[in-house]
């Protein structure tokens, strides 16, 4: 049987839309695919809101801080994709288990300098070593201010650190499907549409990346 395509998302730096970008593209991928998130977090958020869903999510989900059985999670064959969110902590054995043995690495920040420049750091200490390919994830991104993503993106250009052409805009329905437990997929509120749409996006062009 074939290994399952592991893809992790990380950033040294907390408060950046990690456990969001996991969860959420854990559940637009399990739309059309067998999914597993892996939540490797000590603080287990994406635990929490996979727990408050009384529906199915759509995809499953086990939580692991254990390094040695993290480096094994590619038998796992049952699964097309396996999608793991790491601690905010570059120093982390999870971070270091699964990093090498990733196809893929998503790095979720926000645009502002202060975000970027931690996202940096995460590239040159952690990503960069690794030879993993990756892309940067803008997210919460102003709706009413896309120049300051713009930037960021000709930014990271300029150091040469990949970035994602799509973004993830700052909508409540973020905050709102958190609360109560279910991926932006299921998410039937103000705004869904275009939060599930720039999930979509972001899916579909780390998809195309992945198999370029």
């Amino acid at each position: 049987m074939t290994s399952p395509r592991l893809i992790s998302v990380l950033n040294g730096k907390g408060g950046v839309g990690k456990t969001t970008t996991a969860i959420n593209l854990a559940a637009t991928y399990a739309e059309h695919q067998r999914v597993l998130l892996v939540d490797t977090d000590p603080q287990g958020s994406a635990t929490w809101w996979f727990q408050r869903n009384e529906r199915d999510m759509g995809f499953d989900l086990a939580q692991e801080v254990n390094p040695k059985l993290l480096s094994n999670v590619r038998q796992l064959t049952n699964y097309d994709l396996i999608v793991v969110d790491t601690p905010p902590a570059l120093a982390s054995s999870s971070l270091a288990a699964v990093v090498p043995i990733s196809d893929y690495l998503v790095l979720p920040t926000p645009p502002a300098p202060i975000d970027l420049a931690a996202l940096i750091e995460t590239v040159k200490v952690v990503v960069h070593p690794a030879k993993v390919p990756h892309r940067v994830l803008l997210t919460r991104v102003d709706p009413r201010s896309v120049a300051e993503a713009l930037e960021a993106q000709n930014t990271l250009l300029q150091l040469g650190i990949a970035a994602c052409h799509s973004f993830i805009r700052a909508y409540k329905a973020h905050e709102r499907s958190a609360l109560e437990g279910v991926p932006i997929t299921q998410w039937r509120g103000k705004q869904a549409k275009e939060a599930q749409a720039d999930y979509r996006l972001v899916a579909e062009e780390l998809q195309r990346d992945w198999r370029s």
